[in-house]
């Protein structure tokens, strides 16, 4: 039989054994409504109340602070439109980068073109870093809103965002410009960077329960005391009014549940991670010739691997690791029904046939030696029959 082995971390991550036994009560006996008055219902709210500021203490925030969503998108989305809207008054220039998650980029794009907003989309570097000295020199009087993910989803390159954020910091006192902000979506982050708002110098964090072994269906937004946001939604009272509806109850305190374990856990992991996630770069590269590392070499997520494999359809290369056990992915999984080659892949310069044959493999807590042996085990072989029948040939120079 072949192994099977689970290295698509980055678009889900498995329920924590301790994330579903904190949930099971609520989806039994305490099935109260938080927002009734009566003894069922208080009962709930206070736990969900406590759930928020188990929340607010691992990211050094106040509790009121945190809105509970549905997830990562609906986050993304609240933070930029809600905020645009609410302040487009004051300016209506926007900045992020063209490797952000589509829930931020097609939110800006539709800013853009339904709105009337001008957005800049700062282009990264080969290995996908952004600088702080190009955000700062996009910065204009109108700016309200920059928008930068912590790490990509992608290619797991990690960026500088506590110093962008200082810089946007000290840029809007020297400015006079206190209605300038700082979003970064972190859900890729949550398991092994610190996500200390303070340090960070963010005014608004994305988080999503399934990235950090939490459940789906639930996320977070931060946003610091005093910030105004445009609902999206109405019809209750909600998260402050400005996420009304009925709260998934068991979703909150699973994650609640799973980013302490995240936050806990995560130097440890890192540690056990950056040595596995290594051996299977090298084993990659050594064994299969024409292949490319996407993102940075380093400053890259500790269980991230994006390597362009040449003269391949990445689609069937995830078909066939699919048939071995293996299973992976070539970009993102919001996009994974589409044929379009990867954004990010495109955005670091490299040609269509590159993006096509990307080949992202994402390691987690249950990922051990003996699976990234079995993936460098089979890989050459599949790629020698695919490259057999393949018509592509891309020029040495984009994996030089």
């Amino acid at each position: 039989m072949n192994r099977e082995v689970y290295l698509d971390h980055a678009a889900t991550t498995p329920t924590h054994p301790a994330v579903r036994e904190a949930m099971l009560p609520y989806l039994g006996e305490k099935f109260g409504n938080p927002s009734s008055f009566h003894g069922v219902g208080k009962t709930v709210k206070d736990d969900v109340d406590h759930a928020r500021e188990r929340i607010a203490r691992v990211l050094n925030v106040r509790a009121d602070e945190i809105l509970f969503t549905s997830g990562g998108t609906e986050s993304d989305n609240l933070a930029i439109l809600g905020y645009a809207r609410m302040n487009q008054m004051q300016g209506k220039h926007l900045i992020t980068t063209s490797i952000e998650h589509h829930a931020v980029l097609e939110t800006m794009m539709h800013l853009q073109k339904k709105e009337n907003f001008e957005v800049t989309y700062l282009e990264p570097d080969r290995d996908g870093l952004v600088t702080v000295a190009q955000v700062e020199g996009t910065l204009r009087e109108d700016t309200i809103l920059v928008s930068i993910m912590y790490a990509n989803n992608e290619i797991g390159t990690i960026e500088p965002i506590a110093q962008i954020g200082n810089m946007i910091q000290k840029w809007r006192d020297v400015h006079k410009r206190p209605v300038l902000k700082f979003h970064t979506d972190a859900c890729q982050a949550s398991e092994y960077l610190d996500l200390n708002v303070e340090k960070l110098h963010v005014d608004m964090m994305t988080l999503n329960g399934s990235k950090m072994y939490g459940p789906k269906g639930i996320g977070l937004l931060y946003v610091k005391r005093g910030m105004k946001l445009e609902p999206l939604q109405f019809g209750g009272s909600q998260e402050r009014s400005l996420r009304p509806g009925t709260e998934n109850v068991a979703g909150i305190i699973g994650m609640a549940t799973a980013l302490e374990l995240a936050q806990t856990d995560r130097e440890n992991e890192t540690q056990r991670l950056v040595p596995l996630r290594d051996r299977l770069i090298k084993g990659i590269h050594s064994s299969i010739s024409k292949t490319r590392l996407n993102g940075h070499p380093t400053i890259r997520l500790p269980n991230n691997v994006n390597i362009s494999i040449m003269d391949i359809e990445g689609e069937a290369l995830i078909l066939y690791l699919d048939a071995q056990g293996v299973s992976a992915s070539t970009g993102s999984a919001c996009t994974s029904a589409s044929l379009d080659p990867s954004h990010v892949i495109l955005a670091l310069g490299l040609p269509y046939e590159v993006a096509h044959g990307s080949l992202r493999l994402t390691l987690g807590r249950s990922t051990t030696q003996e699976d990234i042996d079995y993936v460098i085990q089979i890989l050459p072989p599949i790629v020698e029959k695919l490259r057999s029948i393949s018509p592509v040939r891309v020029d040495e120079k984009y994996f030089a």
